[in-house]
């Protein structure tokens, strides 16, 4: 760690999750997480309402916990980063308003950084750098998507993305039919430990030979596995929990890691990066390992408190902005709930462009709301 890399503090409010996160170039200092996730399981997913008011009331004691635990003090920042998209309009709202106000009270520059390319840089606070270019695997609740960066910090492309039900809303929701309770990753992760991956031939979504490459598919799994267990109820019969949790799991972190690796291959990229809540689930980190390995592809995948959302990583990534001299957000940034993954970061006006008219960055373009519904971690 060195004195002259950039600090930055990291606010990330994308979904149900205060996160905030201090790093110093690629090392983190501290990160500090208030999470609500426990009254969302009480209604079976995410309130945005709830999320947003819980944002609130956390704020500023998760910023003052990270700067104590850093042992730093607020003025000893080179910047302040937070996630302005994509996300839940409300929760992002709330980290934007409270980073900039930190930002014009302390006088220091302002990163609006992406949430999806934040999930890719969070790595280097373990692994060191990301190589140029990396592939990125990013799975959770609301997304399941393959990257291309080449530059995460200007020059993210996507490969493929869920086209319905993302990974960790697959398995919310066949959680629920099993009665295991929110959220469904890290139960039905123990319970498949326990069953055997083969029992159940479930199926493996857009993996035939005129479907897309690099799109996923769940909802159709989700609907066969339903059906599968629906039927055993009906006949009487006992429901084999782990054999279903097991098949179930299988049948997804095939698919995610085939799909990857031949990205990877087609690309000609030797580092798959995986990263999302869903990268906490020991089975997806077991096979990717075993076919990156097969195909000769080094694997880089974060300890599971850094997988699901969290400030660091957006800390991590303002970081980078600051390191490579991008140009900073001004503070009439707005929360960008549908904010593409092709920007990493939302600059500032350009000179000649009008400012100071309280209408915030504007974005021309029409993407799905995506958000991602990420944990804390459950798994260890």
């Amino acid at each position: 760690m060195m004195a002259d890399e950039p600090l930055v503090l990291g606010i990330e409010t994308s979904c149900d999750e205060t996160g905030v996160g201090i790093v110093r170039g690629t090392t983190l200092l501290a990160d500090a997480v208030a999470s609500s996730v426990d009254t969302h399981a009480r209604f079976g997913g995410v309130v945005p309402e709830i999320a947003s008011r819980a944002h609130l009331e956390a704020m500023v004691p998760t910023i003052e916990r990270a700067l104590k635990t850093a042992g730093i003090s607020a003025r000893d920042l080179d910047g302040i980063a937070v996630t302005a998209g994509p996300g839940l309009a409300g929760a992002l709202l709330v980290g934007v308003s409270a980073a900039k106000a930190y930002a014009y009270a302390l006088n220091k520059p302002l990163y609006g950084v992406n949430h999806l390319a934040s999930h890719i840089c969070v790595d280097q606070l373990e692994h060191g750098p990301l190589p140029e270019p990396t592939m990125a695997l990013l799975v959770s609740g609301g997304h399941s998507s393959l990257l291309l960066a080449p530059d995460i910090t200007s020059d993210v492309r996507p490969m493929g993305a869920t086209i319905d039900d993302a990974a960790g809303e697959a398995f919310d929701k066949i959680a629920r039919v099993l009665q295991l309770g929110f959220p469904g990753g890290p139960v039905i992760d123990r319970l498949a430990k326990e069953g055997d991956p083969n029992a159940i031939a479930f199926p493996r979504g857009l993996t035939g030979s005129r479907d897309p490459v690099y799109d996923f598919s769940f909802s159709g799994l989700k609907t066969a596995v339903a059906r599968w267990i629906e039927a055993k109820r009906t006949a009487g019969e006992e429901v084999p929990v782990r054999d279903v949790a097991a098949s179930f799991q299988e049948a997804v972190v095939d698919v995610l890691t085939r799909k990857a690796v031949r990205a990877c291959k087609d690309e000609g990229v030797y580092h798959l990066m995986i990263g999302g809540g869903v990268a906490a689930n020991s089975r997806l980190r077991a096979l990717a390992q075993e076919r990156c390995e097969r195909a000769g592809i080094r694997l880089r995948v974060p300890r599971p408190g850094l997988c699901t959302d969290n400030g660091a990583m957006v800390a991590a990534l303002g970081a980078e902005m600051v390191a490579r001299n991008r140009p900073a957000s001004d503070l009439e940034l707005s929360a960008d709930s549908s904010l593409p993954v092709t920007e990493p970061h939302v600059p500032g006006e350009a000179p000649g462009h009008a400012q100071g008219h309280g209408h915030g960055h504007a974005h021309g373009h029409d993407h799905d709301h995506v958000h991602e519904v990420s944990k804390k971690n459950l798994y260890s």
